[in-house]
């Protein structure tokens, strides 16, 4: 089986992948923790695709990941439901082991469930049905039989549920035009939209066809409710061809705000500071010439023609123009203090009436800027 080839050992695609998800786990809970505790909820993490737990070689995959910051915390160990699933048996048979050795194991309130369940038309009407608790999904599916709108739409509806899912971008590409797998395509997408990629995406370079399925997918997501759609993609060895996305969906802009800085510290690369929101290994060998592009200097310029005329906070500014943009915080602390410098924009407080660190002016998130006019700047 594929997905037994791919737990043979672990790659460093699937190392960063799990990091990515275990990091977020683990802000997502100390940020739902204090409410959930006062309405007398638990939480919860669902893994619906979990694999053996570990790969041959012995590396620990997520749902270990997960159990290992849960059993750490006290919070966690006293509030969080955990339910791992896989389909094949051996899988639940070696995870449940994995997980029965873990140190600590004992010490959590709700024992970990692990499900040996095909992911189907079932498993979502039956979230469809339930009040949720805030809970974690994460999606794993080696391809994507089981994945459907539905599903994430499933699993997002209750308030603290945040979903990232594994999108295999190189598989569904192949078979949008494939009679045989058309129906899987058109419960991943809706009937309509993946009628509608296959007629678009005729004649598109492979890049312009990549993008396509991309943007409709994230305008899929948000017509279900995910507000915000954070995708993250990895190359191939050769860092030419996209293999794959992770994708992050949430209601919440403070979710995709965490998810975004997780996903820019594990970027393989970074122009003027700004992530790109993707892991090449290419780029781990052989770097670019990162200045040949200037992100930064487009984030000024945009910045004075989109806010022209305006006087806002800096959080405002960040909140109303990072969503659907690869700029995390610093990259707009850095783009204002660039145009303070030039005398682009005035502040308030100004330059010198700031704190500093480390001999330079801070710009904190309550500085409120003022934008010239367009015909001024």
């Amino acid at each position: 089986m594929a997905d037994e080839v791919f737990f043979e050992q672990s790659h460093e695609q699937s190392q960063i992948k799990s990091r990515i998800v275990a990091k977020y786990f683990w802000a997502w809970a100390k940020v739902i923790i204090p409410t959930a505790r006062r309405g007398g909820d638990p939480i919860a993490y669902i893994d619906l695709f979990a694999g053996p737990g570990r790969y041959r070689d012995g590396t620990r995959s997520t749902p270990i990941l997960v159990l290992e910051k849960a059993i750490a915390d006290p919070d966690m160990r006293r509030m969080l439901i955990t339910i791992f699933n896989d389909r094949d048996p051996q899988s639940v048979s070696a995870l449940t082991m994995a997980i029965n050795s873990l140190p600590g194991i004992d010490q959590l309130a709700y024992k970990p469930q692990v499900r040996n369940e095909e992911v189907g038309t079932e498993i979502v009407k039956m979230f469809e049905t339930m009040r949720l608790v805030p809970t974690f999904f994460f999606v794993d599916p080696w391809g994507y039989k089981g994945l459907s709108l539905a599903l994430i739409n499933s699993v997002l509806k209750n308030w603290g549920c945040d979903c990232v899912f594994f999108f295999n971008y190189n598989r569904i590409n192949m078979g949008l035009n494939n009679s045989s797998v058309r129906d899987h395509m058109n419960v991943l997408f809706g009937e309509a939209r993946a009628n509608w990629i296959r007629e678009k995406s005729n004649g598109l370079s492979p890049e312009e066809r990549e993008a396509l399925v991309i943007e409709e997918l994230s305008q899929a997501l948000k017509e279900q409710g995910a507000r915000y759609v954070l995708p993250f993609s990895f190359k191939n060895d050769q860092g030419t061809r996209t293999k794959h996305y992770l994708i992050f969906a949430t209601k919440e802009f403070k979710g995709y705000e965490i998810m975004k800085e997780i996903m820019a510290g594990e970027s393989s690369e970074q122009a003027q500071g700004v992530p790109t929101f993707e892991y090449s290994p290419a780029s781990e060998r052989f770097p670019l010439l990162f200045e040949l592009s200037r992100p930064l200097d487009d984030l000024e310029d945009m910045l004075l023609s989109d806010f022209a005329g305006q006087r806002l906070s800096m959080q405002a500014v960040y909140r109303q123009h990072s969503v659907g943009r690869r700029y995390i915080k610093k990259n707009y602390k850095k783009a204002l203090t660039n145009l303070e410098a030039a005398r682009k924009i005035s502040t308030e407080p100004p330059v010198d009436k700031r704190s500093k660190r480390d001999g330079v002016a801070t710009f904190g998130d309550n500085v409120v800027i003022t934008f010239p006019r367009r015909e001024q700047a």
